[in-house]
């Protein structure tokens, strides 16, 4: 235990290159920050509401939803620096938090950890807090969900459905990100040009991530059902005549 101590502490005061994670800090101008700000705000509202239901009809919901911002937190805290697009690359961990507490509370869960890493560890940025919830939280969250969903209802395996929705997952991420920096960034300059940069820019990094992410989430969710299917079928990712079939 001292011995793991006295590593943190060195870590922690030892310099090194810092590259900020998500949308900079200052990349974004005031107006468009704001509109970023603007969009992500109905969807962490409804997903503070949509925990608190949760909450009331299962009392281990919250400690749950911890866990999962715990691993949001650190699965997003693996940075690739970008520096042609002003960001960086990185797993987000939305894909898993969709699929087992739903789309509203994985934004929620998302605002909380990208909060932390901007004010604790210069991850990102205050002033673009709402951008980086937009695309990691709204898009990652919702195309994650709407995939398994989607797949699951027209009879796919879970650990297939469950590596398609962390791997669109993660690419709507940066498909979005692309939209908010080359609309926040490219002046009197047209849209599109600047948007397939910063796209291409990212494929190096982020199509093998996306991949990564796809088996982890695929890994996480048949590991659940495995050990804990009872578990899935609270959280309504499975159905009771499922775990049945299981054992």
């Amino acid at each position: 235990m001292k011995k793991i101590l006295l590593v943190s502490i060195l870590l922690l005061f030892t310099a090194a290159p810092a590259h900020a994670m998500h949308i900079s800090e200052g990349i974004l101008p005031f107006n468009w920050a704001a509109l970023w700000f603007a969009v992500a705000a109905p969807f962490v509202a409804v997903g503070i509401r949509r925990l608190n239901e949760l909450s009331r009809d299962d009392l281990s919901m919250k400690p749950l939803v911890g866990l999962m911002a715990a691993v949001v937190f650190v699965i997003s805290c693996m940075p690739i620096p970008v520096p042609t697009a002003g960001t960086c690359s990185h797993p987000c961990g939305t894909g898993i938090a969709a699929i087992l507490v739903g789309p509203f509370v994985s934004v929620l869960i998302t605002s909380v950890a990208l909060l932390i890493q901007a004010l604790f560890l210069a991850h990102g940025g205050l002033s673009t807090l709402g951008a980086d919830t937009v695309s990691m939280g709204v898009a990652g969250s919702f195309a994650g969900w709407l995939v398994f969903r989607g797949l699951r209802g027209m009879g796919a395996a879970l650990g297939v459905a469950g590596f398609l929705a962390g791997l669109l997952a993660d690419w709507a991420t940066y498909l979005v990100t692309s939209v908010e920096l080359a609309s926040g960034i490219r002046g009197d300059a047209p849209f599109w040009p600047l948007f397939a940069k910063i796209v291409v820019a990212f494929i190096p990094t982020q199509l093998p991530l996306g991949i990564l992410e796809g088996a982890m989430t695929a890994g996480m969710v048949t590991l659940l059902y495995r050990k804990r299917p009872d578990l899935l079928v609270r959280m309504r990712v499975i159905k009771p005549q499922e775990v049945a079939v299981h054992a």
